[in-house]
């Protein structure tokens, strides 16, 4: 393909610059990224070669506006790794991401440029830069120490080969995940359907049908595993599906990530060792609001000693009830969990996640969170459907401010697919910044994987899906709302223990009744979600609370151990890491099991030393929601107060700054041990 054909390397004439999807092919990236490294090489040699002393202007701000064209390529290219890959794509990835690596190193390690850094790092008076320019000179200083300018020669060397060796591992881990979980198929017949409700059964019926086969089809994708494990009488078959999901990349085939575990880890340490730290934490923590190790199990520590208890009564009860349907000798096993705590739950609340689905049709939550936010911040969305788009599944919406100016794209895509990753996540495929030009809106995209439309039913949410979404749009709202000069700093590009405060807030409009009302209304016969229903909903949201939090200490645990290593591991991963979490397990463990394997986040995902991140924003979550309790949930001061102090500024300060500047105190966890029913 010729490279003057290359709608990277091509004026783009699309409304608001929307990344051209109906013309890009896969063959498209890999000229356009050797393109983009090429020119950014020549913007870095200006920098270098600038015949003016070093300045904040002509070192630091042409260091943040190069490589513009890579940047974008490599954004849409990694995004679309994610969401719409294939063996083609795949294959590229293989080939461009050790170059990148390079690249990357290339700028990094280049000692001339660094030089420039430094002179402008020393020698600026401080109080001629704004807060904003105060920190991307720190920023980009620390970004260099941090990638190993400080070096020797040798080490600098060393430093390159992890570099490319960690980016090709990453990788192949995330290709593994992704083919064993496609790999996966549980055929049943009809007699083995009993207890699963009528939407799941569809949803098998589909899958076998898609496949050309008869019959039902059970995947280990999110909207097939969760409802057979909540509702499938068929306790074998739970027991081989629970099994199957939790020894993924496990097996003796080539999707094994066992080696691949060991590699990364060792490959991190040593990096982090050559940089002077003792273990990865170390290194990763300086840049956290935690600051360090102790911090980090100072909260889980206090969140296991105050859960805990809670936990084991919340088991006790929901093996009780086993006993009492299965009879004394009965014992509850892992894949036993969701379906005995989804009768304690009808039982004791008479909620069935289910019966909920009707009120949560697609479109209809999609109003609501939509609605949620122009109540919020006064933006509106108009869907264009003349913006092209990479898959079918995927809708574009533009998003107006409160004034009717242009604020931001934003892209959804809902559904599984065997060439999506499993999961839920936000990204950008352009940041925001100013320039001379004016205020450079950003392109944002959620993508999920929920519950797909049947043929004779729309897309059905579970409630934890409607959780999904609203968790996920406020991640989209970070980013829509930057309002920063510089890209590297505006959105989500802030410290990582604080980026999952502006998600996990809107979880907790989730059971608010005025935010419910809104859009909750029965697919076929148009009713509200009655009241009683909602009460339900709200007396069952602390439902195995505790159980949920220790899960959620058990990776976090686990993530820590993993990265507080002052020695390379040699050991078994398996066993290694039921040591690590021992102290969250309650129910009984199974061998084979490894959490490990398929733990994209701390392997592949950049959460490395960071999966404690959820729990400290719960924490900022519970005690910043407290106050629109307090003021009332749709108060458009304190909405406007979050977005001006919060969503808008990105990484411009220090975020405890920030957080103080909304909230007016430091938070702790008090107001989440209030909300979890754990303190009165």
């Amino acid at each position: 393909m010729a490279i003057y054909s290359n709608p990277f390397l091509t004026d783009n004439p699309i409304m608001h610059g929307a990344i051209p999807f109906h013309q890009i092919q896969t063959e498209h990236f890999e000229p356009a990224i050797l393109k983009g490294m090429e020119i950014q090489n020549k913007e870095i040699d200006a920098i270098v070669n600038h015949p003016s002393v070093p300045d904040f202007t002509n070192t630091i701000v042409a260091l943040e506006k190069s490589g513009a064209i890579l940047h974008q390529v490599s954004t849409v290219f990694g995004n679309l790794l994610s969401a719409e890959t294939s063996d083609e794509m795949q294959a590229v990835a293989e080939r461009v991401m050790p170059l990148l690596s390079e690249h990357s190193n290339n700028i990094t390690l280049n000692e001339k440029l660094f030089a420039r850094i430094k002179t402008v790092y020393e020698q600026t008076d401080p109080n001629t830069l704004n807060q904003e320019e105060r920190m991307l000179l720190q920023t980009t200083y620390d970004g260099f120490i941090r990638s190993g300018a400080n070096l020797n020669p040798e080490q600098k060397e060393r430093f390159r080969q992890i570099s490319s060796e960690l980016s090709v591992l990453t990788l192949r881990f995330s290709q593994n995940n992704l083919k064993e979980t496609n790999h996966y198929e549980l055929e049943l017949q009809e007699d083995q359907l009993e207890g699963l409700p009528e939407s799941s059964v569809q949803t098998y019926a589909q899958i076998a049908q898609e496949k050309g086969k008869k019959g039902y089809i059970v995947t280990l994708q999110a909207p097939c595993f969760v409802p057979f494990m909540k509702y499938s009488k068929q306790r074998e078959l739970r027991r081989q599906l629970y099994m199957a999901y939790n020894t993924q990349c496990t097996h003796d085939n080539e999707y094994n990530n066992l080696k691949i575990v060991k590699q990364l880890v060792n490959l991190r340490l040593e990096r982090a060792k050559l940089l002077g730290f003792n273990t990865v934490a170390d290194y990763v923590l300086t840049r956290r609001m935690a600051e360090n190790s102790k911090n980090v199990y100072q909260l889980l520590n206090q969140l296991l000693d105050a859960y805990t208890p809670t936990a084991l009564k919340e088991v006790e009860e929901v093996e009780a009830l086993a006993k009492e349907l299965e009879g004394k000798d009965f014992q509850l096993m892992p894949w036993d969990w969701a379906y005995y705590s989804e009768k304690l739950k009808e039982k004791k609340f008479n909620l069935n996640e289910e019966a909920l689905r009707p009120y949560f049709e697609l479109n209809k939550v999609i109003a609501g969170v939509f609605g949620l936010a122009t109540r919020l911040y006064g933006i509106t969305f108009q869907e264009n459907k003349d913006i092209p788009v990479y898959h079918p599944d995927v809708n574009v919406y533009e998003v107006f401010d409160k004034d009717g100016s242009f604020l931001a794209l934003l892209y959804t895509d809902f559904h599984p697919r065997a060439s999506k990753r499993s999961g839920a996540w936000m990204t950008s495929y352009k940041e925001q910044w100013k320039d001379e030009k004016g205020n450079s809106r950003p392109h944002v995209s959620i993508t999920m994987n929920f519950t797909k439309p049947s043929t004779d039913r729309p897309a059905l949410l579970t409630f934890s899906e409607v959780n999904t979404f609203l968790h996920e749009f406020g991640h989209a709202l970070h980013g829509m709302f930057a309002n920063t000069t510089y890209q590297s700093l505006s959105g989500t590009n802030v410290f990582w223990d604080f980026v999952e405060l502006p998600s996990q807030i809107m979880e907790n409009f989730a059971i608010e009744k005025e935010f419910l009302n809104t859009f909750a209304q029965h697919y076929e016969t148009g009713e509200n979600i009655p009241e009683e229903m909602i009460q339900r909903l709200v007396d069952a949201s602390n439902f195995n609370i505790a159980y949920a939090c220790l899960r959620q200490l058990s990776f976090g645990l686990l993530d820590m151990a993993w990265y507080t290593r002052t020695e390379p591991f040699e050991g078994d991963v398996r066993s290694y890491e039921k040591q690590a979490w021992a102290k969250t397990q309650i129910l009984p463990v199974c061998e084979e099991t490894c959490m490990t394997v398929q733990f994209s986040h701390i392997m592949a995902g950049g959460y490395a030393a960071g999966y404690y991140s959820y729990k400290w924003a719960e924490a900022l979550d519970a005690d910043a929601f407290s106050l629109f309790k307090e003021k009332g949930i749709f108060n458009p001061e304190t909405a406007n107060s979050f977005r001006e102090n919060v969503l808008s500024k990105g990484g411009t300060e220090h975020p405890m700054i920030l957080y103080k500047r909304f909230r007016g105190k430091e938070p702790n966890i008090d107001a989440l041990l209030r909300r979890n029913g754990i303190m009165n």
